[in-house]
């Protein structure tokens, strides 16, 4: 039995925004909703949206995570909260009272960071919700056209999600890809007349490298019926959702935990929950060992950051950031070796440290952490060019990491079914071409 009332939970949310409007916080408005531990998997496997479209991986997804807590393998994470205008977060009633204030705290600072950290300036919090709905409800409907059924959709999502992120990672990289080439048409018909440019490449697809893979295909693939093409822009906009999410983790996991903790300690708390409610912040935020924390990570750097250069610069820092400039801009040699980073490789018979954060070693550190971080963990591939209907890709070797040549052959072909045409992807190995 729990030992809190859904008014306890109301008086100490209005206790807490109290607090964090003092300190100046602007967030969207958070629907809390209770559930048990099985609505939270659910939950988890939808990536916490309350509407959302049905397809196998998700309860794979669910059957996995299901197993794990039942075994003892895994706990539940403590919150769950998703971007949208209102946020809407997930409490689960086997909390107790002291965690779920600090869930609470936790979540005023989350949502300050969706409204107004700009990597989410294009995520439309207040429509999120019923698009989601909206293309829940067009793929229902293609699973029981008779004419498509639910193999067919499967196939198509099955190839979508192959690609899900070879979407723009920037915001201002999104656009309408049809569009685009019609205006440089006209924008180049003069040159093309006067044989400034040649037919061949005026007609050639695309004018320039084409980040947004699924955008491309999308818009230009041959045969592609509309029930397809919808399914394909349908996992795009989730994809353009999801995207600040991973090229932010560490900074809006850190700021979440740099407003609870300071808020906690501004509530007067009872007595009895000061141990606990430091023992679940410490267990949030403790370093892991074979990998990096994001929680423990953001909100040490956050407190530097306040340290060193005072609140206002946090806040500033939250508006104008990413993973990859926040670290850039704001980890030092002091936070690296507080932090007890290093960099190591990895063999069939040991692991090998490389470097260590000294004063010669921190800065290879330093950069061996930002290729690791936000979407740099992500191949990165792009449209080359299309040559006799063939789709060229390629993927953008940085030196270091090469691709899963048994994963990037099953892409491949997931990608031969929504581009109806033969696809080739040339990447990097041993500093040769190779093509898959």
């Amino acid at each position: 039995m729990s030992d809190w009332s859904l008014k306890d939970l109301q008086e100490w949310d209005d206790r807490i925004c109290d607090l964090a409007k003092d300190h100046g916080l602007d967030w969207y408005p958070i629907t809390y909703e209770t559930c048990d531990y099985f609505e939270m998997l659910g939950n988890m496997a939808y990536h916490g949206m309350p509407t959302h479209y049905g397809h196998w991986s998700y309860g794979k997804s669910f059957e996995v995570q299901h197993q794990r807590y039942q075994l003892g393998m895994t706990g539940l994470p403590y919150e769950l909260i998703i971007n949208s205008n209102p946020c809407i977060s997930y409490l689960m009633k086997e909390n107790p009272l002291y965690l779920q204030i600090l869930i609470m705290a936790h979540c005023v600072g989350h949502s300050d960071f969706f409204k107004t950290n700009r990597t989410f300036a294009h995520t439309r919090a207040d429509t999120v919700v019923p698009r989601m709905r909206n293309a829940k409800k067009r793929i229902q409907s293609y699973i029981e056209d008779p004419s498509i059924g639910i193999d067919k959709v499967e196939r198509i999502i099955d190839a979508a999600h192959s690609l899900s992120y070879q979407v723009p990672r920037y915001p201002h990289d999104i656009r309408d890809i049809r569009q685009e080439r019609i205006e440089w048409q006209k924008s180049n018909r003069r040159a093309l007349n006067s044989g400034e440019i040649g037919e061949r490449r005026f007609n050639s697809l695309p004018h320039q490298p084409e980040y947004d893979v699924l955008g491309f295909i999308s818009s230009y693939a041959r045969g592609l019926k509309d029930w397809q093409r919808d399914i394909i822009e349908i996992v795009r906009d989730e994809a353009h959702y999801f995207m600040p999410q991973i090229r932010t983790k560490v900074m809006n996991e850190g700021w979440a935990c740099f407003w609870h903790f300071k808020i906690l300690n501004e509530l007067n708390l009872p007595q009895k929950y000061h141990i606990p409610f430091l023992k679940s912040h410490n267990q949030v935020v403790r370093p892991h060992i074979t990998s990096i924390n994001p929680y423990h990570v953001g909100f040490h750097l956050f407190n530097k950051i306040e340290e060193r250069h005072g609140l206002e610069e946090c806040f500033i820092a939250r508006e104008v950031h990413h993973d990859e400039s926040f670290l850039r801009q704001y980890l030092t040699q002091e936070d690296c070796e507080e932090l007890n980073l290093f960099s190591f490789s990895e063999n069939t018979d040991m692991i090998e440290v490389k470097e260590v954060s000294d004063e010669e070693g921190w800065k290879h550190v330093k950069n061996v952490l930002l290729k690791q971080i936000g979407s740099n963990s992500i191949p990165v591939i792009y449209v080359d060019f299309v040559e006799d209907d063939t789709l060229i890709l390629y993927h953008e070797h940085d030196g270091k990491r090469d691709l899963e040549l048994s994963y990037a052959e099953k892409v491949i072909e997931h990608t031969k079914q929504l581009w109806n045409n033969d696809v080739k992807l040339i990447t990097l190995i041993d500093d040769a071409p190779f093509e898959i």
